[in-house]
Parts: C-alpha cells; sequence; structure tokens
C-alpha cells in the first residue's frame, strides 16, 4: 500500500512510520520539512484548503492524520492544527478516491470538555459525514519512552513527594504505544474496525495514585510519599506552570485528567489478538535505568536552574544596597577602580547580575546565556584571586563556591544544548 501520514514526526506518527515500512509498506511522511523524496513539506497552520491536499494524494491508497498538539502557541491554534487542516485533508481525500482514512483522535473528545477535546470531536465529526472507509482512532494516555504522557508521568513518580491532584482519584487507562502502534497497523491493512471508533485503551482502569504508585515501583524507587493538593489550588499552580519555559503541566492536560480516560479493551484486544499490556509492563527492563534517569532530570535540572537564577537576582539586590555601598568601593578600591568609575561598575554589575537572573528564568534559548555567566563569574574569580587572594581563605568559602556554580553552569549549558541539537 501507498500510505500518507500527516504529523509523521510526532510520537505516534514517527513510530507508526517506522513500522509500516518495516511491514513493505510506502509510506510518504508530511512534515514541517520535506527530507527525501517519500516526504512532503507542509504547514498546518496555512494548508487550510482542499486543493491544497489534492496534489499530494495522488496514488495514495490510504491516508493517516496523526497531527496533534497539546498546547496552543502562535498560529498554532486548536482550530488550525486539529480543525481546519484536518477537514480540508479529508475532503480532498473524498475528491481524490482515496480508499481509506484512519484519524487519531483522542478518547473523550466525543465529550468535549476542553479545547483539545472539541477540536478533535469537530474533525472525527465532519470525517464521519464524508462516503469514505475511515476509522476514527481514539487512544486513551499512550505511554512509550519520550512521550510526553510517559515524560510527564515518570517525573511526577519519581518526586521525593509526590502531588495529588484531587487526591488522585481520577481514573486512567494506560495503553503502551507498541500496542496501539500495532492496532493502527491491523486497521489500515484489513477492513476491520470500518465507519467507527474504536478506543485504544489498556487492560483495565486504574486510579491516578495507584498508576503513579506502580510507575514508581517499576522504576525501581523508593516507597512514594503522596500530599493531596486540592482542585482549585492544582488549578492555580496548572495556569502559572503553563507559562513557565518547558513545562510539562498546563490547563488542558489538568482537565483532561479530571475528565477520566477509560473505556472497555474489547476493541483493542480484537485488534490485537491478545490482551494489552497491563501497567507493570509498560517499562520494559531494559528501559528502566534510562526512564528513571530521565525522569529525575526533568525536574532536578529546572530546580537547579531556578536556584542559580536565584543567586542571581539575590546579588543583584544585595549589590544595590543591602550590603553597605562604602564597603563596596573600598573593595572595587582595591582592584583598582575608584572614582567616577566605581558606582558605575557597582551599580553596572548589580544590573546585570538582576538580568541575568530573570533571563535564566524566563528565556526559552538559554545556551548563550549560559556561556555569559560562565565569563562573568570565570571573570570575578581570576580577578578576585589576583587582587583579593585572601577570600580563598575565607571561612565561609564566598570564592570557592564559584567552582560550584562553574560546574552547575557548564551542566546546564551542555545537557541543553545537547537537547536544542536533538529538537532541531
Amino acid at each position: 500500500m501507498v500510505i500518507l501520514i500527516t504529523g509523521a514526526t510526532g510520537f505516534i506518527g514517527r513510530r507508526l512510520t517506522a513500522a509500516l515500512r518495516a511491514r513493505g509498506h510506502r509510506v510518504i511522511t508530511v512534515g514541517r520539512r520535506a527530507t527525501d523524496g517519500d516526504s512532503i513539506a507542509a504547514d498546518y497552520t496555512r494548508d487550510l484548503e482542499p486543493s491544497t491536499w489534492a496534489g499530494r494524494l495522488a496514488g495514495v491508497d490510504a491516508v493517516v492524520n496523526a497531527v496533534g498538539i497539546i498546547r496552543e502557541h502562535g498560529n498554532q491554534t486548536f482550530e488550525n492544527i486539529h480543525v481546519r487542516a484536518p477537514q480540508a485533508l479529508f475532503a480532498a481525500c473524498a475528491e481524490a478516491g482515496v480508499e481509506k482514512v484512519v484519524q487519531i483522535s483522542a478518547l473523550g473528545a466525543d465529550r468535549g470538555s476542553t479545547g483539545y477535546f472539541t477540536s478533535k470531536h469537530a474533525a472525527d465529526q465532519y470525517l464521519a459525514s464524508l462516503p469514505l472507509r475511515w476509522t476514527i482512532v481514539q487512544p486513551s494516555l499512550v505511554f512509550g519512552a519520550g512521550g510526553a504522557s510517559a515524560t510527564l508521568f515518570t517525573l511526577l513518580a519519581s518526586l521525593p513527594i509526590i502531588p495529588l491532584p484531587g487526591g488522585g482519584h481520577q481514573q486512567v487507562q494506560p495503553i503502551h504505544v507498541d500496542d496501539a502502534i500495532a492496532a493502527i497497523e491491523k486497521i489500515i491493512e484489513t477492513s476491520e474496525m470500518e465507519r467507527r471508533r474504536v478506543a485504544l485503551v489498556g487492560p483495565e482502569p486504574i486510579a491516578f495514585k495507584d498508576f503513579l504508585q506502580r510507575l514508581r515501583a517499576r522504576l525501581q524507587s523508593s516507597r512514594a510519599r503522596f500530599v493531596n493538593i486540592p482542585a482549585g489550588m492544582m488549578y492555580l499552580s496548572a495556569s502559572v506552570a503553563e507559562h513557565l519555559p518547558g513545562s510539562l503541566l498546563d490547563r488542558e492536560t489538568l482537565s483532561m485528567l479530571n475528565a477520566g480516560n477509560t473505556a472497555p479493551p474489547d476493541d483493542t484486544q480484537r485488534l490485537l489478538g491478545h490482551p494489552p499490556r497491563a501497567t507493570e509492563q509498560l517499562i520494559g527492563d531494559e528501559q528502566r535505568a534510562a526512564m528513571l534517569i530521565a525522569a529525575q532530570l526533568a525536574w532536578l535540572l529546572p530546580l537547579l536552574r531556578y536556584s542559580i537564577a536565584l543567586v542571581w537576582i539575590w546579588t543583584g539586590i544585595v549589590s544595590l544596597g543591602l550590603y553597605p555601598i562604602q564597603d563596596s568601593y573600598d573593595l572595587l578600591a582595591r582592584v583598582g577602580i575608584g572614582g567616577a568609575l566605581a558606582p558605575v561598575m557597582l551599580y553596572g554589575a548589580a544590573v546585570l547580575d538582576l538580568l541575568v537572573g530573570v533571563g535564566t528564568l524566563v528565556l526559552r534559548q538559554r545556551r548563550w546565556l549560559w556561556l555569559l555567566q560562565l565569563a562573568v563569574i570565570g571573570g570575578y574569580t581570576l580577578i578576585i584571586t589576583f587582587k583579593l587572594p585572601e577570600f580563598w581563605l575565607h571561612p565561609y568559602g564566598p570564592l570557592s563556591k564559584n567552582l560550584v556554580m562553574l560546574a552547575a553552569i557548564y551542566l546546564l549549558y551542555t545537557l541543553e544544548a545537547r537537547r536544542w541539537n536533538t529538537s532541531s
């Protein structure tokens, strides 16, 4: 078969593409950029008319729409990405005579309780109205290494104290990504489950608290300690967290969790030919160590970043007047800075410290900022070493602590640079 997959660089799309090619199908991928002869560049914020998609469907037997976003950003809105672009694609499929269309939706979309669900449901309804052989796949929480859900929930499971929204009574029914991919393959290759919605879920519902407890046990961490967070406080926290760079928590994900995410596993088992993986099997033995480290780094690195930002901000505040100004001028004089230049250097350095601290908190791309911090702290350390060497012998270690700061900043620079290179 010739199969066109949109969202082919995403968590599900990438794995589905590899699986179908391994089974001998020709897969044409649609993403932000074309990388080879079997890939097409598309912009889901602008390709909103059937005519835009018509030429891309020549010779295509089946189409899988795996495009999705979990959070809106700029013109990447739910309306564009989940509704208008897919509707244009589906209409073009009907006109081009594509044999089969598979829409990757979401379990809970029929209830439409969030912007994510509502937009997915709108595209589902439009597809169901067309004269096509269609299947609307509604996966529950899809769990697998590198996925947003696995990243968030393993992060929570690895915390020393795990916050539970509303007591953790919400019901989830996670399905392993390999089971989801195998089920979708079966839908594409056979006539099963046509013109219907198919829930892809794990074997049984489980309370969110128990889910995190089992994940923690599988990661071989110590016994979990939970703290219940009232719903109002959790919603407020999510409202703040969604504005933080790299945050995995927002009001949409919290609302979807509270809405519940369960269904009978009959369709999933029928497609697989066996029961889907249980919660205890979501993390394989070969993945356990790597996923534990990744989960711990996911909260330890931000904690380290916030700590470094606080050091810069507090240093700037202290330099602006909490520390006696005359004493600061005396120290500057000992390194050769005096007269009219002294206040310029003192207050200029204080403002720089404040800006660096704030930038460390709010900037999304910080590689250059880490280099600036390394240069500034390294410069301070060298100057003080030659001009004020007695600070190396100070009992509180004001200068030796710079070595820890330099190591921590270089660690963040290295890991963030690697992450940026991987994603670009």
